[in-house]
């Protein structure tokens, strides 16, 4: 039995699915109930969206491991006359 792309249904299932939902919720509520999805779907589609947007930071910070931290600088001595030992 060959697998199709379909979710493994072949096309004469598909049909038997579609005319069951016909008969239903019959043909005038359908194209309604499938407007209504997309609807939904294109709201919760820009609402998250627009939640991404604002938790992001302009500028995206580094993770730890991904930040070349500069070693620190070494304490210099100032040459100073007084610290010298006399030989």
């Amino acid at each position: 039995m060959e697998v199709t792309k379909l979710g493994g249904l072949q096309p004469w299932h598909w049909l038997i699915v579609i005319a069951v939902f016909v008969l239903l919720f019959g043909a005038k509520k359908l194209p309604d109930a499938a407007r209504s999805l997309g609807k939904s779907m294109r709201i919760f589609k820009s609402e998250i969206k627009e939640m991404q947007s604002d938790g992001q930071p302009a500028a995206p910070t580094p993770i730890a491991s991904e930040r070349a931290e500069a070693p620190a600088p070494a304490p210099q001595q100032a040459p100073d006359s007084a610290d010298k030992h006399p030989a």
